[in-house]
Order: C-alpha cells, then structure tokens, then sequence
C-alpha cells in the first residue's frame, strides 16, 4: 500500500502534471477565439516544431518538469540542426497536446463523477454527468464512488510517467549528438588519465625521494648528510610544486575545443621538431590522412607525439622510422629506431602506458617493445 501511494509524495508527479498542463493554456486561448475549429492549435504546432530553437525550449522544459532534480535525463537541448530532428519536435509537440487533452480531461470529469456518485449516494439527484441523471439515488452509488479517485490517481501518474518515455524517444539526442558527446567523453578521458599519469610521476617520486632521503639522515646522524638530504629534499619538493602548479593552471583553463586540437594532418611540425633535436626521421605516409574520424586521428598525433618524445628522451639523436597508414578509415602507426643501451629503462615509466590506454580506449590496440634490435612501437586504431 506504501509503495502503491509513494507518487503522492514525489515532486515529479506534480511537475509533470504541470508540463501536461501546459498546452492547454494555447487550447483554452484558442477557446475564447474560435470553439468550433478545435484542431486549429494542433495545425499551429506543425509550423512551430520546424522552428530549431523550439526543440531547446521543448527540451528545457522536460528537464526541469518531467525529471525534476536527475543529471541524467536524456533530453537534448540542443536546436535541431537536422529535418530529422525537426520532424521529431513536431511528433512530440502533437504527442504533447493529446497528453495534454486527456489529462486536462481526467482532471475534470473524474472528480465531478466522484461527486455525483457521492451525491446519489446520499440521496440527491446528479446534475453534472448526463448519464446519470435519470439515475435513482441509492446507498449503492458509495461504493462505486471512489472508483473515479483511484481512475484520476491512475491517469495522473501513468500519463506523466508516459510523458516521460514519450520526450525521451523524440526529444533525445540524434546520433550527431551522441557522437559528439561520446568523442567529448573520450577525451575528457584521456585528458584525465594523462593529468593522472603526471601527478602520478612527478609527486609520487618527490614524496619516495623525501621519505628516503629523510630516513637515511635520520640513520646516518651527521650533519653534513643531513643538510645534503634537506637540500636533495627541497629541490626535489620545488620541482614537484612547479608540476603541480602546472598541471593545476591546465585544469582552470577553459577546456579546448574538441575541433581545435592537434590531428594527424599536424604531424609535420611533430616530426620536424624531432629533427631539430637531432634526430634523423625517415617518415612514410600512405593513405588520406584527412578521412580519418576526428577521435583517431586526433589520438593518433598523440601517441606519435609520446613515440618521438621516447626516442628523444631514451635513445637520442638516433636514426627513427616513422610509418603511417590509413586505409578505410583505420589507422596504423609504426615508430622504429635503434634499441638503446638502457633498454630496461626503456621499458619502464608512464608514456608507453599512456600509449596503450590511448589505443585501448577507442578500441585498438598497441605493441610496444624491442623487435629486431630496434625498439617499435607499433599502434592499430580502428575506425571511429
């Protein structure tokens, strides 16, 4: 019984009654001009659903009313960009309406039935409902009386609630809408992993070198190896600050376009970069760079950026091969050069995992380690 009454108590039942109340402020409008051509409001909304910014407003207002207080609501309130779209606001606004009149009219016929039910009940005479005016009054009308109380509860809580699903099919997002959030989720990922991955480093290795160094001075008891210590240990905290400070300025920046950053298209300046360090860079490029989707080629700068910084930072000025190949929107990206002498610690640290997560998260995958007395790197993205 408690669960049966819970929608009593919830805002949203009342707020969606509201949101299907209001097409009939346009009804009730066109009453007082003309009550003989009802359809003319229905005809009206036709012209008004193509109009782009209509879908915001209509998309707004289920927000706020029919899922009140949820971040996750499944509207779009985005103007329609497509006819598709538009054609959809205008299904929904008609689906509105007739949610609209059978509400407005359960809100009134089921409580005046009550009351005439009540009223024959109790020995008067109905007035308000036709049929039952040539009814006779009986004790018997008292049981049928709250069957019109429990029709509105039913009506009021299953139209919102078919409101709702209604305005999630027509007012969500089109694919264009999904994709674009979905390419903006992708990189709101990545972007967290790579700030992860650096605080990661950088903090993590000045706390290891203070705890260490802090323990040593203690066990040694000279003062000369303490003050080495203190010094080794602020050096390594200042150096630790500026990373942070850093990473920090890059969260308070007003996050970049998703449109405006780096693609394969930029890989020269990447490559050409690596030959002023030093480097001797044989690249190849086979394939349209500019038909890859906007997600593979723009992960795809990065992991060719963070392949030319590890040679740079592990290797040196070494000769590199750079091999790039787009066919049917996928892409492959082979980095070869000569296996450093190091090469344990050629294996170790952040960027080669960030390259595999990088390729991991949009479907690919990544082999990174040494091949033929070369050290490659080579990535395989699908298409978007």
């Amino acid at each position: 019984m408690v669960r049966f009454l819970r929608p009593l108590v919830r805002g949203a039942t009342y707020t969606r009654l509201v949101y299907l109340w209001v097409p009939m402020l346009v009804v009730s409008v066109w009453v007082l001009v003309d009550d003989t051509r009802m359809w003319v409001p229905a005809a009206l909304l036709v012209p008004a659903g193509l109009v782009p910014a209509v879908r915001t407003g209509e998309g707004v207002q289920a927000r706020w009313l029919l899922t009140p207080g949820q971040e996750d609501t499944g509207f779009s309130v985005a103007p329609a960009k497509t006819w598709r779209d538009r054609l959809r606001t205008v299904v929904w606004l008609q689906a509105r309406l007739l949610l609209g009149l059978l509400t407005a009219g359960a809100c009134v016929w089921l409580p005046i039935l009550a009351v005439e039910l009540a009223r024959l009940s109790a020995g008067y005479r109905a007035y308000g409902i036709p049929v039952l005016r040539d009814a006779a009054p009986h004790w018997a009308f008292a049981l049928l009386a709250p069957l019109p109380v429990l029709a509105l509860y039913g009506a009021v809580v299953g139209l919102g609630a078919l409101a709702t699903a209604g305005a999630r099919a027509l007012l969500g997002p089109s694919a264009a809408e999904r994709l674009t959030a979905l390419e903006e989720r992708t990189e709101q990922l990545l972007e967290r992993n790579r700030i992860a991955r650096e605080l990661h480093d950088s903090i993590g290795h000045a706390l290891t070198v203070a705890v260490v160094q802090a323990g040593a001075a203690r066990a040694a008891n000279s003062p000369e190896f303490t003050e080495r210590a203190l010094t080794a240990i602020e050096e390594t905290g200042r150096a630790a600050l500026e990373d942070l400070e850093r990473v920090l300025g890059v969260l308070r920046e007003t996050r970049t376009p998703v449109s405006s950053r780096p693609t394969l298209a930029d890989a020269d300046r990447l490559l050409e970069s690596a030959r002023v360090s030093g480097a001797e860079i044989d690249a190849e490029v086979t394939g349209p760079l500019e038909t890859l989707p906007g997600p593979v080629s723009r992960e795809g700068y990065r992991i060719l950026q963070e392949s030319l910084t590890n040679v740079l930072r592990h290797a040196g000025a070494v000769p590199t091969r750079v091999r790039v190949a787009v066919a049917e929107g996928a892409l492959t990206l082979e980095v070869r050069n000569p296996l450093p002498d190091t090469r344990a610690q050629s294996a170790r640290g952040s960027g080669l995992r960030g390259i595999r997560e990088r390729a991991a998260l949009l479907g690919g995958r990544a082999r990174t380690g040494p091949d033929g007395g070369d050290w490659r790197v080579r990535v395989e993205l699908p298409p978007g």
